[in-house]
């Protein structure tokens, strides 16, 4: 662990601090923070920012958004790039173990007055929409469908009638990561095989919104949004599959490592780390290939398991209202993935892997990738605060990209751990003063509550403050939440 950073660390303008390479490493590394924001911050995450600037291969500079908090290895909240050309690395840990967590906002075409009897519809989304740590109501696959799954993404699900073929355009990558040689365990194919369209726990969760603010009345009009009007977000990933990939591959990476005096070392391939949880493999090697991979099989599983939950809600919402709303997706969001992206470093054309943990890409209205309502605008970027408050939704630029090798925050990050969240924080003492701001809550599991305390989170208002001061994405439209379901 890198901890001097707090030596060679400098303000370097509006929401930004570098922390100055130094030790070893290769690059420097930007805090998406004011000085107020970072005296705040009592763990490692910047020290493991540091230690990211070391691995082989790396361009650019290591970056931490403003939801930065510790993680894996690498910090939540971190980027960073590697050049896969000249001897670049993929690191399992800048990823994380819930590959493609991420979010998805449907909008629908009601007001708060056009849904009746709220305690039922609560109770209907409850009973419809499988929540909790297994795996439990999800839909079971026979071998082939999860082969498709695992293929083909979200385009495979709205084959099996879990989705809508227009929900794709309005998709990241439109909902598929192209793989070749993927393998997967038994064990990670066993624990995908009955969790498609499952919530899971944690800070995963469907909640229902009213649009409070609109910020940029141009972007939220090619978004869809509009004041006073309903829309549900989704914040699930690829479950237990997804979790049993990276264990894999994270447990074989690291038997590489041994450690010696100037750190862990990998005598394959002749690498030093600082730190053994970032053990990474250089991406063309078979090591990093049989990750990238899998990782992508894992998150084309994670798009097509927000697919599968948005029709449980669109069925949901018509036995309730006789119409599913128009519901219509705005977007899907990945925050963990490492993509192959090509971007400009130095005045050089760079083929790089671009890890994000916890951190989402933030296009400009320029890029191929975007469908034709995006251009000129940005791409929609999503975050959700916490169940109390409210979450935004922002964009890229109008056009390029910002410094961040195009990415941008992804919540409102963590500054609570979990164990300390359960002893301050009482979970029904909590729902009662959720209940009596108009904010209904169904969890299955107690403890989620305190955990997932708006006390346990940054405040978003802030993140979003120094996201935009940072100019790495402009905010457009802020909700507010009141129907959630947890696990």
């Amino acid at each position: 662990m890198s901890e001097d950073w707090e030596e060679h660390v400098e303000s370097v303008g509006p929401g930004l601090h570098r922390i100055k390479k130094h030790g070893a490493m290769r690059v420097d590394a930007m805090l998406v923070s004011d000085a107020k924001h970072l005296a705040e911050h009592t763990d490692q995450s910047p020290g493991q920012l540091a230690n990211t600037a070391s691995l082989p291969g790396i361009v650019g500079n290591a970056w931490a958004m403003a939801d930065f908090h510790f993680g894996y290895g690498f910090p939540i909240g971190g980027v960073v790039a590697t050049d896969i050309d000249n001897g670049g690395v993929i690191s399992p840990g800048g990823v994380g173990f819930d590959i493609n967590c991420g979010v998805r906002l449907c909008a629908l075409n009601l007001e708060l007055n056009d849904l009746k009897d709220m305690k039922k519809l609560g109770r209907r989304l409850k009973g419809r929409i499988p929540a909790g740590p297994s795996g439990k109501g999800g839909v079971e696959l026979t071998s082939t469908q999860m082969e498709s799954i695992l293929s083909e993404g979200a385009k495979a699900a709205v084959e099996l009638g879990l989705g809508h073929e227009g929900d794709l355009d309005s998709m990241e990558s439109n909902g598929l990561l192209e793989g070749q040689q993927r393998t997967l365990s038994e064990r990670a194919m066993k624990r995908g095989a009955l969790a498609l369209g499952t919530l899971g726990s944690g800070n995963h969760f469907l909640e229902l919104q009213v649009v409070d603010q609109i910020l940029d009345p141009d972007a939220a009009k090619a978004f869809g949004l509009r004041k006073g009007q309903v829309t549900a977000m989704i914040h699930t990933g690829s479950r237990g599959l997804g979790h049993q990939v990276c264990s894999d591959h994270v447990d074989a990476l690291e038997r590489q490592y041994k450690q010696t005096a100037s750190g862990w070392h990998a005598e394959k391939w002749d690498i030093t780390l600082p730190d053994r949880q970032l053990a990474a493999a250089p991406f063309h090697s078979k090591e990093g290939q049989a990750y990238f991979e899998a990782m992508q099989a894992a998150g084309n599983y994670a798009f097509a398991n927000r697919g599968a939950l948005t029709q449980r809600l669109r069925d949901a919402l018509r036995a309730h209202l006789g119409t599913d709303g128009d519901l219509e997706v705005i977007y899907d969001v990945s925050h963990n993935i490492a993509k192959v992206e090509q971007h400009v470093i130095h005045g050089t054309n760079c083929n790089c892997c671009v890890h994000r943990k916890g951190a989402t890409r933030a296009l400009g209205g320029d890029h191929g990738e975007l469908a034709s309502k995006f251009s000129g605008i940005g791409q929609p970027v999503l975050v959700p605060g916490d169940m109390g408050t409210a979450s935004y939704v922002l964009a890229g630029p109008t056009s390029g990209s910002n410094d961040a090798f195009a990415s941008s925050c992804h919540g409102a990050g963590r500054k609570m751990s979990r164990s300390e969240a359960r002893r301050q924080i009482d979970s029904d003492a909590l729902q009662a003063k959720l209940a009596s701001d108009g904010i209904a809550i169904y969890a299955n599991t107690p403890n989620v509550l305190s955990e997932e305390a708006p006390d346990a989170y940054k405040d978003v208002d802030e993140v979003i403050r120094l996201t935009t001061e940072a100019e790495l994405a402009r905010p457009v439209a802020r909700m507010k939440p009141f129907c959630v379901i947890k696990g």
